[in-house]
């Protein structure tokens, strides 16, 4: 491996060299051209946009709350950057969730509408983590929607979703709050656990982090250490661990074990340790663990690319090469190279950016392929087509930044760091 001592001067690591550092800037500049005039659906909400760029469905499509939740937070990241036009798709997403995904009735917000209202008008945790997330980015940039948002939201987790005598949300529910039974799952609290450190980090209330780190713990500081880091990801309603589930949605639950959330885990551990003092020395641990565990067996040693999922004997089940792994590999690296700094966490970093510049950055239509077949060609069996900036402008922006907080946090206590 190349090390900074050949000339004295060359920085060790990649993040610190000034071409790697305006490399990742134009990436993140072309994940902002592309999604953010052709993603606007003037009748609210989002498009999900084909590998063209180009929607997928102009009439009536379906939008995901997710999916609008994530563009709130990337174009205030935007914002904060000083991205011309971000402040209007920060106000149009929001603007969307706030008024036809939330349900003005019963309370909540639904998973999927379209022009004539809800589709799919299930409450479920992992969408109800990425309002929050949309209301502290929101809040970041001063919307005037965005305390209520996030006051509504929050009334929502703590009075609906979250199980003290577990210290973890529930799954799911129906429109009028009846429990969706015997299943509860770590994405959903994953992805909670990164809004709630958010939502901790714009309002100073300890509550919010208090939260995030009981997630952590029974996700990561017990279930995930007894199964040797690589972290399960099903569960019943007691958090006992159930191998054998399966679900009909392979995009958000599938079975088996799924290495990109280790590796998304091993950053949020490593922000959630220093948001809290440092004080939770197996965090860190944790982290190398969840690292190491996904590079030894999620990593295809022949070509490249993680894996999409594992079964319980670590064999590829899923075999598709996804770009959001990938994502989370390189901003995980970039956190164990800022907190545990070893040769095989820049090796991994590089590694991990070398087969995104060959495989998944789309040079001929703009953005990232989403989805490679077990041979490395293009494919959209899970995903239809180029439908998320969320994973890709972080994996592009986080590098770029000390390891200390979300982006949002760190542009708007270093705005020059990128530079």
């Amino acid at each position: 491996m190349e090390q900074g001592t050949m000339t004295g001067t060359l920085p060790r690591h990649w993040t610190d060299r000034p071409h790697h550092r305006r490399w990742l800037l134009q990436q993140a500049a072309g994940l902002f051209d592309f999604f953010q005039f052709a993603s606007i659906n003037p009748k609210g909400g989002f498009y999900d946009l084909d590998r063209r760029g180009k929607p997928l469905k102009l009439d009536n499509p379906v939008r995901g709350i997710h999916a609008s939740a994530r563009m709130v937070h990337c174009f205030a990241i935007g914002d904060l950057l000083g991205q011309p036009g971000s402040a209007e798709v920060v106000d149009h997403g929001i603007t969307f969730l706030w008024k036809r995904h939330r349900d003005q009735d019963n309370g909540g917000y639904y998973w999927q509408v379209d022009d004539n209202g809800a589709i799919d008008p299930s409450k479920q945790g992992y969408g109800h983590a990425f309002v929050l997330l949309a209301a502290a980015s929101a809040k970041c940039v001063g919307h005037p929607l965005a305390d209520d948002m996030l006051a509504d939201i929050t009334e929502v987790l703590e009075t609906r979703f979250w199980e003290p005598e577990h210290g973890a949300i529930a799954e799911e529910f129906s429109a009028v709050w009846t429990p969706v039974p015997g299943y509860r799952g770590q994405n959903s609290n994953m992805h909670l656990t990164e809004a709630l450190m958010a939502a901790f980090e714009v309002t100073g209330e300890r509550h919010y982090l208090d939260k995030a780190e009981s997630i952590a713990d029974l996700i990561i500081r017990r279930r995930a250490t007894e199964c040797t880091y690589r972290l399960p990801e099903h569960f019943d309603e007691q958090w006992t661990l159930d191998r054998n589930y399966y679900h009909r949605n392979e995009m958000f639950r599938p079975a088996g074990t799924t290495p990109g959330h280790w590796l998304e885990w091993a950053r949020l551990v490593l922000q959630l340790w220093t948001l809290g003092g440092k004080v939770h020395d197996w965090m860190p641990e944790a982290a190398r663990g969840l690292f190491f565990q996904s590079m030894k067996l999620g990593w295809d040693k022949e070509r490249g690319g993680f894996y999409y999922t594992l079964d319980w004997d670590n064999v590829p089940d899923k075999k598709m090469k996804l770009w959001w792994p990938l994502c989370e590999g390189a901003a995980a690296a970039h956190y164990l190279n800022q907190h545990a700094p070893s040769d095989f966490h820049e090796e991994s970093y590089r590694k991990i950016w070398g087969f995104i510049s060959r495989y998944t950055l789309d040079r001929e239509n703009g953005g990232w392929n989403e989805e490679l077949s077990d041979d490395l060609k293009p494919s959209n069996t899970l995903f239809p087509g180029k439908g998320d900036i969320y994973h890709a402008l972080q994996a592009c922006l986080i590098p770029l930044f000390p390891a200390e907080g979300s982006l949002t946090k760190m542009i708007t206590e270093m705005p020059d760091a990128a530079a």
